[in-house]
């Protein structure tokens, strides 16, 4: 069971749910879900996806005002600690009365597992095989992220170094790992490594690029997919081939070599020739010459959320590697993932993290592994874990849920959950604010679904049915 906490919501939680929820049909942009400020021009972009199948479009939004939309409202009162005593909850039995004829939905295939749990006590509301392993697909990003959060930190930035020879004739551009590096950070990380090579006297370089951080293959089971480039340590905006910021994307086959060779001409256009075109090798001994860091793991973790980023995924797997001292591989990162989360003490029997991102098809959890991390993040004495709960999408409002709950209208902007995708299996794990103000952690597992068409929504509506209303 997961451990009990102290967490609790005040009633006004859920009236801010209940008018959002009334607003959803007309209001127009949107809504930031209690992420951070920083995070929100590039967490809750309009999803296309990010999983094995594209999500559904979003919705249209309504005409903006002439002079501009307001201020949309934040989901951080959601999340607001009470001092006085929890609300009493409904009796399980209640709950199954509302719940068992929804799972029995068609939509929902042959296979289906259910846990809810209520995050101010950790106790389980509802459980249908909640211990039963299930491929999960894009829900156990879940897992991945509250593994990195809990073996780096949630200030951990990954960084991108430039390093010169002691002779100054080469200069090597090493990967950290970071797949958020952008045209204009790799801009000025050139701007700052020509500058200091200048001080040194060098005009004229040989360009080395090193992405030995990550051993094995850079290639996906799955082989080449427009969800995920070759996962490498050195890229440049996923290796996205167009202007997409989320979701499926055409991907280049070598996103480490494209990314020096862009260097090498910012290094050109700051005043410092490169001669020979950009090859692997190995960072010299020294201290770098420059260089650039992602946003701080909080973000990164709301973005892999909200936007269900497949390299941000495989990248924060792979940083937990690292921190446990495990090759930053698939298999080093599945150990050191499972290892993370065994040390938090969650119940791991028949788990599987054969990826960071879902992709991959060996992956297995339960729905109480689901539910117990995100009770686990509802804990004041795990701040560390917060990332996901404020990275999981809103319901119809933003990432891969802003086009979803048209069928079950209660869950909008009340319900925050990952979604998951692939052939035959569709999954949905989260949390809801109920109208009685508790905060609930939910998973519905299913597979062999007939199709994401009859799956989604009937996901919705078994989670937009834990608000209690009507």
């Amino acid at each position: 069971m997961p451990e009990p906490r102290v967490w609790q919501l005040t009633a006004g939680s859920a009236v801010l749910g209940l008018a959002l929820a009334a607003a959803a049909a007309t209001a127009a942009g949107p809504w930031d879900g209690g992420q951070r400020t920083a995070e929100r021009a590039r967490a809750a972009a309009p999803a296309k996806g990010g999983e094995r199948h594209p999500a559904p479009a979003a919705a249209p939004a309504a005409p903006r005002e002439p002079a501009g939309p307001a201020p949309a409202p934040s989901a951080p009162g959601v999340l607001t600690a009470l001092t006085g005593p929890a609300t009493p909850g409904a009796r399980p039995a209640d709950l199954a009365r509302v719940l068992v004829p929804l799972l029995a939905d068609p939509g929902l295939g042959t296979l289906r597992t259910a846990s809810v749990v209520d995050t101010a006590t950790g106790r389980q509301l509802y459980g249908e095989g909640a211990r039963t392993p299930m491929t999960p697909a894009s829900t156990v990003k879940i897992a991945t992220a509250a593994a990195a959060l809990s073996a780096l930190g949630p200030d951990h930035r990954i960084a991108t170094t430039v390093t010169a020879a002691p002779d100054g004739k080469v200069v090597t551009l090493t990967g950290g790992g970071d797949p958020t590096l952008d045209p204009a950070r790799l801009k000025r990380l050139a701007a700052d490594t020509a500058r200091a090579l200048r001080k040194r006297g060098h005009t004229s370089v040989r360009l080395a690029y090193d992405t030995r951080l990550y051993p094995g293959p850079a290639v996906h089971p799955i082989g080449p997919n427009e969800n995920l480039a070759p996962v490498t340590a050195l890229m440049t905006r996923g290796g996205r081939l167009d202007d997409s910021t989320s979701g499926p994307a055409p991907r280049s086959g070598d996103p480490a070599r494209d990314t020096a060779t862009a260097f090498a001409g910012h290094l050109a256009d700051a005043g410092v020739k490169v001669t020979g075109d950009p090859a692997p090798g190995r960072t010299p001994q020294g201290a770098p010459v420059a260089r650039t860091h992602s946003a701080p793991l909080a973000d990164l973790v709301e973005r892999t959320l909200t936007n269900s980023d497949n390299d941000l995924a495989e990248a924060l797997a792979r940083q937990t590697a690292l921190a446990h001292r495990q090759p930053a591989s698939f298999r080093g990162a599945e150990k050191a993932v499972r290892d993370e989360l065994g040390r938090l003490r969650l119940p791991l029997n028949g788990a599987r993290f054969a990826d960071g991102s879902g992709l991959d098809r060996h992956d297995r959890v339960s729905a109480a592994l689901l539910t117990a991390l995100l009770t686990r993040a509802a804990d004041p004495a795990h701040p560390e874990l917060r990332p996901l709960l404020t990275g999981l999408p809103v319901g119809a409002f933003t990432g891969t849920l802003a086009g979803r709950y048209g069928q079950a209208p209660a869950g909008a902007g009340l319900v925050r959950a990952k979604t998951g995708t692939l052939t035959g299996v569709n999954t949905l794990a989260g949390t809801v604010v109920t109208t009685d103000g508790r905060l609930l952690a939910f998973a519905f597992l299913a597979g062999r679904t007939p199709s994401p068409d009859l799956a989604q929504p009937a996901l919705d509506r078994l989670s937009a049915a834990l608000t209690g209303q009507n």
